[in-house]
């Protein structure tokens, strides 16, 4: 559902059985960039794929195997929560999650990651949480689904404010 917030509208999510769903991956053909979203994850289950580009194989019109995930993880008893960044595509699978970089649930994040031609990078307002070099190569078209991993598992329980894709990697500052 749509939610005022002092920053404007927002989409809650219910964490059970909603999302969305785009046929259009925003990220394809770009060789450097920035994935970034403003969240605001309510607590729930660990495991969360609130974000998730994919592409389609135009062989076969399913997803391939390359993709960007955008998750959090809320450990069991919890009242906080760490952000788990992911790409995976031909030659390079990587995974930025670091569970002792904890943040309180309730409250409004801006998350980002970034490539820059041979750094991947994660963050949480503006602050690094981890990165690996990587080979990437530039995902094709596809689509997206916010909410929820692209095969509905996993619903991420909380709000998104807004998400901008940007073909290059983009520092903190900007």
């Amino acid at each position: 559902r749509i939610v005022e917030t002092p920053a404007g509208k927002a989409v809650q999510f219910n964490g059970v059985d909603d999302a969305l769903f785009i046929d259009k991956h925003p990220l394809a053909g770009a060789k450097t960039f920035t994935f970034e979203a403003i969240i605001r994850p309510d607590g729930g289950a660990f495991a969360q794929r609130w974000f998730h580009l994919a592409e389609i194989d135009p062989a076969t019109g399913k997803d391939s195997n390359a993709r960007f995930l955008f998750e959090l993880r809320v450990p069991p008893g919890s009242k906080q929560w760490y952000l788990d960044a992911f790409v995976n595509g031909p030659g390079y699978k990587q995974t930025l999650a670091f569970p002792e970089k904890l943040y309180p649930i309730g409250h409004w994040y801006a998350v980002a990651q970034t490539y820059d031609g041979k750094t991947y990078r994660s963050y949480v307002d503006g602050v690094l949480q981890g990165e690996a070099d990587i080979a990437f190569v530039p995902q094709g078209p596809g689509h997206a689904s916010i909410g929820v991993r692209m095969n509905r598992v996993n619903y991420v329980h909380g709000a998104i404010l807004e998400a901008r894709f940007t073909p290059r990697a983009l520092t903190p500052d900007e």
